[in-house]
């Protein structure tokens, strides 16, 4: 059967373009970029043109990218860097929805005497910037990390709102963009961003490589120490063919954002106009107007998703019931219960993610896919 994936919110596959720019970096060119000899200084010249690709999708200066190895590294360099910057502040404010490479770095901050206030979120999602706005200590806040959209729903953040409050307030602003970068326009200047994440794999550049946008002249601290590479800030011989990969892939996605944006959008909106008229007892998890375009979260009331996803799987078709860096609990979705997802829906969902090599055509046939099952499985179901 001809695979249809659905799921690239977890993963991506790596774009044609990405692959043919990389193989080069592994085989011809395979030189260590800190070497002083001619056949090592294109391999440098290859990392800082990759580096200027990367700062021109979010509107940063070259100098201000720090590649690293995926998005979890890039979340615990720029929260552990901006603690080390502010010594004596010992609050960090981030919310109730956060992935967990943010909100489990938080957690064991707290563990280490800091205090963190979790923001919560109203049933569609979306976070209030007054919230924010009531428990800011300019003596005291070290640190606000808020993702840019969330991985299970797709909803935005108020970035532009927050940076905006943050304005000359000392606080060190952090957005974990990684489900973000390449899908929507991003420009770190405008938004008043001083750190953001972001990764490759989820904009069909390799797994292993990701980066991190550091502002010109805020106090930082390596997470990783050793060599000089980087400018100092992130020690490691340099994943040089997987930077090339990231810095063509982000490259492909500046170029082709709106267009892009428009396609998954129509897409989108189909699956859920389809599954809300044939499969009654269902709904859309999130604020449908404010959210990326490639995103949906369903839930299907008294259907388990588990096995809504182990069915599709038979038919290969993937798709999920949540964050791939939570998929091992068996305990609900921590977004969903942060959003009050009912008890009788919140086991039945789904998040659908799609990327620009997704065919109308495989749209369909999930949907047709999905119906059958659900509707196989609602009709053996003891709470109906």
């Amino acid at each position: 059967m001809q695979l249809i994936y659905l799921d690239n919110n977890a993963t991506t596959m790596v774009a044609p373009e990405v692959k043919a720019a990389m193989l080069p970096w592994l085989e011809q060119h395979y030189g260590n970029p800190s070497s002083a000899y001619s056949f090592a200084r294109s391999v440098s010249e290859a990392i800082e043109q990759a580096r200027s690709q990367v700062a021109s999708l979010i509107g940063a200066k070259p100098s201000e990218i720090v590649f690293t190895s995926c998005g979890t590294e890039s979340d615990n360099t720029a929260i552990a860097s901006a603690l080390s910057a502010n010594p004596m502040k010992k609050h960090i404010i981030t919310t109730m929805v956060e992935h967990p490479a943010v909100f489990k770095y938080c957690a064991l901050m707290e563990t280490r005497g800091y205090k963190v206030s979790y923001l919560p979120v109203d049933s569609f999602g979306r976070l209030n910037v007054n919230d924010l706005h009531a428990v800011i200590s300019p003596i005291d806040t070290a640190l606000v990390s808020v993702m840019f959209a969330n991985n299970e729903t797709g909803v935005l953040f108020p970035i532009k709102d927050i940076g905006r409050l943050l304005r000359g307030q000392g606080i060190i602003f952090h957005s974990d963009a990684v489900q973000a970068a390449g899908k929507i326009p991003i420009n770190v200047k405008e938004l008043n961003l001083d750190m953001l994440s972001l990764s490759g794999h989820k904009l069909h550049a390799p797994k292993g490589i990701g980066a991190l946008y550091v502002r010109e002249g805020l106090p930082y601290q390596p997470l990783i120490i050793g060599g000089h590479q980087e400018n100092g800030r992130r020690a490691g011989t340099e994943n040089v063919a997987s930077i090339v990969g990231l810095g063509v892939a982000c490259q492909l996605a500046e170029r082709l954002i709106s267009e892009e944006a428009a396609y998954l959008a129509k897409l989108r909106n189909k699956i859920e106009d389809v599954l809300l008229r044939d499969c009654p007892g269902n709904m859309v998890n999130g604020d449908r107007d404010n959210r990326l375009p490639n995103t949906t979260n369903l839930s299907f009331e008294y259907v388990d998703g588990e096995a809504i996803l182990m069915m599709l799987d038979m038919q290969n078709i993937c798709v999920s019931t949540g964050s791939a860096c939570s998929s091992g609990s068996s305990e609900p979705s921590r977004i969903l219960s942060a959003m009050n997802v009912p008890p009788t829906a919140i086991h039945g969902s789904l998040r659908l993610s799609l990327s620009r090599y997704n065919t109308e055509s495989e749209i369909d046939t999930a949907l047709n896919a999905i119906t059958t099952v659900v509707k196989k499985l609602r009709a053996i179901s003891p709470f109906v």
